[in-house]
């Protein structure tokens, strides 16, 4: 039987990624194009990559359920945006909290123990910073890590799932399906995310502007993409597990062009953290090859 594009997007990506019309293939990396990476770290690698049209570039492993570890909070940021417009949040709301909230890389939110923040800050303090406790108080008011995948479920992702808070959802146990995603799961939803209708004109504005000010990622998909417009967010736990997904704009683009999305996850790498972010950022120069 003959595969068409269609049929081989739909073995690779998730129900809610195909849109109602097919989708261009994008120049697609060529198959067993990240092996020797992969081979590298010594782990397991996975990517999946969107074009504007939402056609697949490249594809490894994007199947496999990998730890989110903190790029959840991407997710979690838009969840919050989504409801400030259904008029259920606002951004300006000052959110007090206790010097017990912030734990593990918590840099922000416990410099402003005795004032509190509003809920945008937290949400920038999230993204920007991958500050955990910003993510607790923010994952409270959805009610908790269960109010997340559903809010995952509504918008057409039907794989990734949250199940615990931070700092417990970084252990990234082999085979555990807890706080995990797939990288064609993850890309799906941040293309719905940052191109899509899931949110409104002005809060994915607001979302793409907490990703480009990533403080984490300049090692990662960043590294491999120099003069692009970039907005992503790291993720980083146990088991040799090194993550970065987001969305890019090749140079030139226009601002409000649909921007390629990213996933890449990379877990039980031999490797140290920054060399594991070098992989990551050799994925990304392979994409940016694949991309005219």
């Amino acid at each position: 039987m003959q595969i068409t594009r269609r049929t081989a997007m739909a073995l690779l990506l998730p129900t809610g990624v195909l849109g109602a019309s097919p989708p261009l293939l994008a120049a697609p990396a060529p198959a067993g194009a990240f092996g020797p990476l992969e081979a590298k770290t010594g782990g397991r690698l996975g990517i999946c990559v969107l074009d504007g049209a939402g056609g697949i570039i490249a594809a490894h492993r994007a199947q496999e359920r990998f730890a989110m570890c903190s790029t959840f909070k991407l997710l979690l940021a838009a969840a919050v945006l989504a409801r400030v417009d259904e008029g259920r949040e606002r951004l300006d709301r000052r959110i007090t909290y206790t010097a017990a909230d912030p734990v593990g890389h918590s840099p922000v939110t416990r410099q402003n123990v005795a004032d509190g923040m509003t809920v945008g800050e937290l949400c920038a303090a999230t993204v920007a910073l991958s500050d955990n406790g910003a993510a607790n108080l923010l994952l409270a008011t959805l009610g908790g890590p269960e109010g997340l995948t559903a809010f995952l479920r509504r918008t057409g992702d039907t794989v990734t799932r949250l199940d615990r808070w931070e700092l417990a959802l970084n252990s990234a146990i082999p085979g555990d399906p807890r706080d995990t995603s797939t990288p064609a799961a993850m890309a799906g939803s941040i293309r719905r995310l940052v191109a899509g209708t899931v949110l409104k004109p002005a809060s994915r504005t607001q979302l793409r502007d907490w990703l480009v000010a990533t403080k984490t990622g300049d090692t990662r998909l960043r590294a491999g993409l120099p003069g692009w417009h970039v907005g992503d967010k790291t993720g980083t736990g146990n088991n040799g597990t090194v993550n970065d997904v987001g969305f890019a704009l090749a140079p030139g683009a226009a601002p409000e062009a649909d921007p390629i999305v990213i996933a890449v996850f990379l877990t039980k790498s031999r490797l140290d953290v920054e060399a594991s972010s070098a992989i990551i950022a050799d994925v990304a120069r392979q994409v940016a090859g694949t991309v005219k």
